[in-house]
């Protein structure tokens, strides 16, 4: 938020606009270079870690880490050679070529994380996440303010790609003090059994991970064909609250409920009331805060932006409706992932970006 009310003061809601976009364009493209990898491996870790002790949870860390490495260099090397495409037929400017190649790095790195990111989760190791996430936060945004006061529009793209470096080696150093994987190394079969298992389902996570994104960018870049960069602006304005929001509540239970499903998973009363307990209190907490913005958000736009995003006050106020549906429904959405209901998944993700464009489509006049 710091960051982007930066991006507002110095560059107006254009700026905010174009900063939404390439952040979209990062994880359109690492969603399909880490076919669900960060998914699977949080799944397969909890897994190993509950069942197989340390030599399970060793073998799997090493498919995991050999895995990911060539994803995230394979899908950085396809967004750079993809690169002028999407300038020319998402953002409808091919001059920006150079800077969409520059955020292949993003890719590749988100890629990575990713994985840091599943391991940690996976462990359960949540203050070794919070700490990475939050110095990753504070890193980046100072970085990205530095950057635009020093160098205004220029900086844009500094701004963007701050966060996944910092991300990136932060979560390389909490990773590397776990030590090395237990037990000897894989030999090439044992781990493309391991990389059979997360393809499989890492597949239909990807997919699923695709749709949502790509019906994201969709979204975006019809309001800008159809409105206008200012008004793209607005819509990332009040999206970004909203999405701040919801994640530091939801993202945060996420960590630490995902596994413990996962390990109960096979247990439907022990489940049934894991999920219950986490729709309660994701209520208990969301509640309060829903009613609040609904009150403040004009308050709340113009202290995290500057007064020329007044108009991101209705569009918020209409997403805050969708998020009382977001937190009933968030709980039961793992439930699919814990199970490895990976159709089930795909069609319920895809079934609800569906919705949201259909309506963006029709309600955009």
């Amino acid at each position: 938020l710091v960051k982007m009310k930066a991006v507002a003061v110095l560059l107006g809601p254009a700026g905010v606009g174009l900063a939404g976009l390439y952040m979209n364009l990062i994880p359109t493209g690492s969603t399909i270079a880490a076919l669900g990898i960060g998914n699977v491996g949080t799944r397969q870790i909890a897994s190993a870690n509950a069942e197989g002790g340390e030599e399970a949870v060793g073998r799997t860390r090493r498919a995991l880490f050999w895995g990911t490495l060539i994803l995230s260099l394979l899908g950085a090397a396809l967004f750079w050679l993809a690169s002028g495409l999407i300038a020319r037929v998402i953002l409808r400017e091919p001059e920006r070529a150079g800077d969409v190649a520059w955020l292949a790095l993003g890719v590749a790195l988100t890629v990575a994380a990713g994985a840091q990111g599943a391991l940690l989760t996976g462990l359960r190791r949540v203050g070794d996440l919070a700490r990475s996430n939050v110095g990753a936060a504070v890193i980046s945004a100072a970085l990205g303010v530095l950057d635009l006061w020093l160098w205004g529009s220029k900086g844009l793209l500094v701004v963007v790609l701050a966060g996944p470096v910092v991300s990136f080696l932060l979560g390389h150093l909490y990773v590397a003090r776990l030590g090395p994987p237990a037990g000897a190394a894989p030999q090439l079969k044992e781990m493309a059994r391991e990389w059979q298992v997360m393809a499989r389902l890492g597949f239909a996570f990807m997919i699923s991970g695709l749709v949502t994104t790509l019906g994201h960018l969709a979204v975006r870049a019809l309001v800008q064909r159809e409105a206008g960069t200012e008004a793209l602006g607005q819509f990332q304005a009040a999206w970004a609250i909203g999405m701040t929001y919801l994640s530091f509540v939801l993202g945060a239970m996420a960590t630490d409920y995902y596994p413990r499903l996962t390990a109960v998973i096979g247990d439907r009363e022990a489940a049934a009331r894991l999920v219950n307990e986490q729709t309660e209190v994701a209520l208990l907490l969301c509640g309060p805060v829903l009613l609040a913005m609904l009150g403040f958000a004009p308050w709340v736009i113009h202290l995290l932006y500057t007064a020329e995003f007044a108009p991101a006050v209705e569009i918020l106020r209409w997403q805050l409706l969708g998020d009382i549906l977001k937190v009933i429904s968030w709980p039961l959405g793992f439930i699919l992932l814990a199970a490895g209901a990976g159709k089930t998944f795909v069609f319920a993700e895809s079934l609800g970006i569906a919705v949201f464009f259909l309506g963006v489509t029709i309600g955009l006049p």
